[in-house]
């Protein structure tokens, strides 16, 4: 049994070591957080969010400890190996609430977005803590650091297996934020991952993607390296966003437009000018080839159907005012299927949001779709229900 006097020494200790602590939050600290609160500067602030102060606490109660270890001189240098190495171990921890506080503050800044440094802080805190472990075991055994770093030097094998997607990770990070691959808040594609949403988080070891159910996909952050991925800023950077489908034309419905149906159309107003115009175009060809009016159609040039149409459309989105007219700007004809023959619209939208840009989509079709009807065209789709009744009704 330890002798009372021992006893009561090792009491004694434990107290001022508690009162250490008290003492230090009680009246150091909340001056300290009274002090902090008065400057105009908000980094130290973020200092107190991350518990930095709190953290520094821990080191009294190790000071009383170590300097009353020498009232114990049997065991008084293992007491002070035990306690310096607890002593590592806090400022190692100080550290990283220090290196969190300065990645809090950066990310403040919009450059955040475009060059995180999340990863390289995450390596910094691997760095402090591999050598804080060194120095904690090297204390513990009262050894010198190089005799273990030596010792460590024989394991780099090992040492590379285990920290193989930490190094994979790390040079991807750094060709990342080099070539400007991704930044916070880009649409990104990985189908081979099920990502399909906006990255909303670029560390060391992984990238996090919110997908668009808001549902999250991790990926591991080297796979941005060694496999393609589809990055959709360039459509936000550049102010437009394409809109490409096609409407089915029913080939049986194509023709020749009449006189008559000509002087219709020439009541719309944007199509009145490319009517005049081919009307005369066509009539100089004509009249050049000696190609009478009342000659077979097929004998000359003549307007048609899907043509006007065709025009129609160009002369509709060229007065939209939510479509670019500085970017690619088509109105085409695709190869014919047994779908029919595909009008393909093929443009930008001048608003990249998601929701405009679906109703902008949508407000062009609806026009389009409508106004078909007008060139005496059908739009193809397969017989449903409906069709085979009305087809019924006519066979009987």
């Amino acid at each position: 049994m330890l002798p009372i006097k021992n006893l009561l020494l090792f009491a004694f200790i434990a107290v001022l070591s508690w009162l250490s602590i008290w003492i230090t939050k009680k009246f150091i600290v909340r001056s300290l957080h009274f002090w902090i609160k008065k400057t105009k500067t908000d980094i130290d602030d973020v200092l107190v969010q991350h518990g930095v102060l709190d953290t520094l606490i821990y080191l009294a109660p190790a000071l009383v400890i170590y300097y009353g270890s020498h009232l114990f001189p049997n065991v008084s240098p293992m007491i002070q190996r035990v306690v310096s190495a607890y002593c590592f171990f806090i400022l190692i921890l100080v550290i990283d609430r220090v290196l969190s506080a300065a990645l809090s503050i950066y990310e403040r800044y919009p450059i955040s977005r475009k060059r995180p440094i999340k990863g390289y802080i995450q390596i910094i805190k691997i760095f402090f803590y591999v050598m804080g472990t060194v120095l904690i075991v090297c204390v513990l055994i009262d050894q010198s650091p190089w005799a273990i770093l030596s010792g460590i030097g024989a394991l780099t094998a090992v040492l590379l297996l285990v920290f193989r997607d930490t190094i994979l990770s790390f040079v991807a990070s750094i060709q990342i934020v080099t070539n400007d691959l991704i930044h916070v808040g880009d649409w990104i594609e990985m189908p081979q991952y099920g990502a399909d949403g906006e990255v909303i988080e670029l560390a060391l070891h992984t990238v996090k993607v919110q997908n668009w159910d808001k549902t999250i996909t991790t990926i591991p952050t080297y796979k941005l390296i060694q496999d393609s991925f589809k990055n959709w800023r360039g459509m936000e950077e550049s102010g437009g966003r394409r809109i490409k489908r096609s409407i089915l034309i029913d080939q049986l419905s194509i023709r020749f437009l009449e006189d008559e149906e000509i002087e219709r159309l020439k009541k719309i107003k944007i199509l009145r000018p490319y009517l005049e115009q081919k009307e005369r175009e066509l009539r100089e060809y004509n009249s050049a080839h000696g190609i009478s009016e009342t000659d077979s159609p097929v004998n000359g040039r003549r307007l048609t159907n899907i043509g006007t149409f065709r025009a129609y459309c160009v002369a509709y989105l060229k007065e939209h005012p939510l479509i670019r007219k500085d970017m690619t700007f088509l109105v085409r004809q695709l190869p014919p299927s047994p779908q029919g023959l595909p009008l393909e619209i093929y443009v930008f939208s001048a608003d990249t949001r998601w929701a405009n840009y679906e109703a902008i989509q949508a407000d062009i079709f609806d026009h389009l779709l409508s106004a078909i009807s007008e060139f005496d065209l059908r739009v193809f789709q397969y017989p449903s229900g409906h069709d085979l009744l009305i087809t019924r009704t006519i066979t009987k």
